[in-house]
Order: C-alpha cells, then sequence, then structure tokens
C-alpha cells in the first residue's frame, strides 16, 4: 500500500494558502485540513460567549465543551461545524479573523487544537494548512510548504475575498493585516515562521494552479505514486 504523506502549507493570511491546499489535496486524492478554521471557530465560541480573548480560566473551560469537526461538502471542500452547528460562513469575517489571532497565542486554546490536529493526521493522507503546522502541529511531516507573497499584494486579494460580506476599505483590510502579522509573528508561543526544512514559495504573479505543480515537483520526490 503506498504511503500516504503529510503535508503542511504555512504562510501569512492571504498568501493564497486556502485555494492552493485545497487544489494539492484534490489532486493527491487527499484530505483537506484549513487548521485555521478551527483556531476561528474557538474565536466565534468566545464571542458567542462573552468570553475575553486574554482570560485564559475560561477559554480552557470553553475548549473541553467544544466539538469541532469537519463535514465535506456536497460542493467539494469540507465546513467546519461546532456540534451539529455548520459555522463555516460565520467564521469567515474580518472580526473573526482579528479575534482568531489573540486567542490563538492563549496555551490553553493552542494546546487543545494541537490535539485535535494531530488526531486528524494520525492516517497521513492530508494536506494541512496554517501558520505552524510544519514547525509545531507537524515537525515530522513528509513535506513542508511556506507560502507567502507582499503585504499589498496579500491585503487586496483578501479585499476582493470579503467583497459583499464586508465595509472595510483596501486601507482597513491591510492595516488589519499588518496587525495580524505582527501578532502572528511575534507572540512567544508558535509564532508564525518558516520551518527550516520548508520549501518557500512566493506567490505574487502566480496563479494557484503555477504553485500546485510546483510543489507537486516536490512531493513527486518524496512519493512518485501518489499523483494521478
Amino acid at each position: 500500500m503506498t504511503h500516504q504523506l503529510v503535508i503542511t502549507i504555512d504562510g501569512p493570511a492571504g498568501a493564497g494558502k486556502t485555494t492552493v491546499s485545497r487544489l494539492l489535496a484534490d489532486r493527491l486524492q487527499y484530505r483537506y485540513i484549513d487548521t485555521g478554521a478551527l483556531y476561528r471557530g474557538v474565536a466565534l465560541a468566545a464571542q458567542r460567549s462573552a468570553v475575553a480573548p486574554d482570560d485564559d480560566g475560561r477559554l480552557e473551560a470553553l475548549c473541553r465543551e467544544l466539538s469541532l469537526h469537519f463535514v465535506r461538502s456536497p460542493s467539494g471542500g469540507s465546513r467546519l461545524h461546532c456540534g451539529g452547528e455548520d459555522i463555516e460562513d460565520q467564521i469567515r469575517t474580518a472580526e473573526i479573523s482579528m479575534l482568531a489571532s489573540s486567542v490563538s497565542a492563549r496555551p490553553a486554546v493552542r494546546q487543545f487544537l494541537l490535539d485535535v490536529q494531530r488526531r486528524l493526521g494520525q492516517e497521513g493522507g492530508a494536506v494541512f494548512e496554517g501558520r505552524d503546522t510544519g514547525t509545531v502541529v507537524f515537525p515530522e511531516a513528509d513535506v513542508k510548504f511556506f507560502l507567502d507573497a507582499p503585504l499589498a499584494v496579500r491585503a487586496r486579494r483578501r479585499h476582493a475575498e470579503f467583497e459583499g460580506r464586508s465595509v472595510q476599505s483596501l486601507d482597513e483590510v491591510e492595516s488589519d493585516m499588518r496587525q495580524r502579522d505582527h501578532n502572528d509573528q511575534s507572540r512567544a508561543l508558535a509564532p508564525l515562521k518558516a520551518a527550516e526544512d520548508a520549501i518557500r514559495i512566493d506567490s505574487e504573479g502566480l496563479d494557484p494552479e503555477t504553485v500546485v505543480a510546483h510543489m507537486l515537483t516536490y512531493i513527486e520526490k518524496r512519493q512518485p505514486t501518489t499523483v494521478k
């Protein structure tokens, strides 16, 4: 039986991780795991329960009650559920993005989701998208990528993504993204950074299919029979 790889794709917001990760998972016939959605799920639960993002005690209690899992969508991809509720649409807002950045720095939240992610990766055959999947969650992953792009490029992408769902201007999106970059890169616990053995890709000027094709050249070296 062909060995199923664990592949990680880390990088800052707006670098194109989600689109690329989904395409890569489809191409390999692997599961796609959006680890950022898990942090957004905790952030949404904290918001609903009026739990402050720095209240470690209440965050820990909140996490013990959460049942976060992915359900495959009939249209393809997967959607995050909390218990029996589909929360995918509720977590895709600028407000929840910023709150997720804050709660992700808390030890109780990170430990809770670390366990969740590692359970999801036990059988291999998965592409994990996130910010510390190659450095903390799966330091022994078979193949690691770090996808990046200049801030202005990433802000334009995110503004287009939020169009129709947000009243933020492009300048406001860029300002929020700059702050989130700072938060993610400067936190003491699991800061955003490329793993030493990660393959770095700048996605500026590249369409997702080109990025995936580039990634496959590295993956094929590890598992030639995986690609269909």
